[in-house]
């Protein structure tokens, strides 16, 4: 970043401590310390920022290099089966055939817990009187 020898932080140092005052000192290093802890930070966010974009832009440069690859692949092999057997292959994802959606297991059963609830009257007691209508 920057080049800064002994003798330059010397005279860096030397210039301070006559602008400042050796009274005021310690505090002028605590404050520059804090600016120069929040310049990092900020810079390490930027740089962590600027390297995961570079790294999705990788990531989606391969995968476009990987799908044409693999539909070249899926291509040859294909031609090659279908001039042994004699007959066309079909290389991409099966057709899409519409399914009737089926009622699950635990959505069925709370329904028919619930309903034998109210279907079920309860029995008299033997020897009770029976309730009229």
């Amino acid at each position: 970043m920057f080049d800064i020898g002994a003798a330059e932080l010397l005279v860096i140092i030397i210039v301070a401590v006559l602008v400042i005052g050796p009274k005021d000192m310690p505090h002028a290093m605590r404050t520059a310390g804090r600016w120069i802890g929040k310049v990092r930070k900020v810079s390490t966010h930027f740089r962590t920022g600027i390297d995961a974009m570079v790294r999705e832009a990788e990531l989606e440069d391969m995968e476009k290099k990987w799908k044409a690859q693999n539909e070249a692949i899926m291509k040859r092999s294909a031609a090659s089966a279908e001039s042994a057997n004699g007959e066309p292959v079909m290389t991409g994802p099966p057709p899409a055939t519409e399914t009737p959606q089926s009622v699950s297991a635990e959505s069925a059963a709370p329904k028919a817990a619930s309903d034998a609830v109210e279907d079920v009257q309860p029995e008299p007691a033997p020897g009770a009187a029976k309730p009229k209508d």
